[in-house]
């Protein structure tokens, strides 16, 4: 390992020991945790600087249920969700093509941003895809020319999700397996 990629760095720790939770307590999350969150992801990075995003923060528990009745995917009950949105209009005021994919790698990049920043302060969070984007934009009166593409749940992990550092499984690649050198 080179310096700065073992035990102590603090960032590849996070990487490293985050998961998916797909369990929560019903015990509500504080706003400014929240806020956070959503503060972390204009530090995602984003094709061209552009600001194609927008996010609805939902913790009012009868539209958190409506959103979950619409949301085949979502298998926990979150105290709260982002919901990560893609202007379309913008992107397309911008003059790009319908096969542009910018906007998708844009959202993983936040969702990503985001789940790493639930972890740090101690939020369990979940990323969900499997949902009806029409249903959800209607539930949040969403503006004409915005969808929404991604959930991120957010909560307290139920007893039982904490789970020890991730380990290789028999039978999986590793991370030199996955990869090809191109050295000079």
């Amino acid at each position: 390992m080179n310096a700065g990629t073992g035990p102590g760095n603090a960032v590849l720790d996070a990487i490293r020991t985050r998961r998916v939770v797909r369990a929560m307590t019903a015990e509500p999350v504080d706003p400014r945790q929240v806020e956070a969150v959503l503060d972390s992801a204009r530090y995602a990075p984003r094709a061209g600087n552009r600001h194609l995003h927008r996010y609805v923060a939902v913790t009012r528990p009868a539209l958190l249920r409506a959103v979950r009745m619409v949301s085949p995917g979502m298998l926990q009950r979150p105290a709260a969700v982002i919901v990560v949105c893609v202007d379309w209009a913008r992107f397309r005021s911008y003059g790009f093509g319908p096969t542009n994919a910018g906007p998708y790698i844009d959202v993983g990049t936040a969702a990503a941003t985001m789940l790493l920043a639930a972890h740090g302060i101690g939020l369990g969070a979940g990323p969900v895809t499997s949902f009806s984007r029409a249903a959800v934009g209607t539930l949040l009166g969403l503006a004409e020319g915005l969808r929404p593409e991604l959930i991120v749940c957010l909560g307290h992990a139920a007893p039982g999700q904490e789970q020890p550092p991730r380990v290789r499984r028999k039978g999986e690649p590793a991370w030199e397996d996955l990869v090809r050198w191109e050295r000079g």
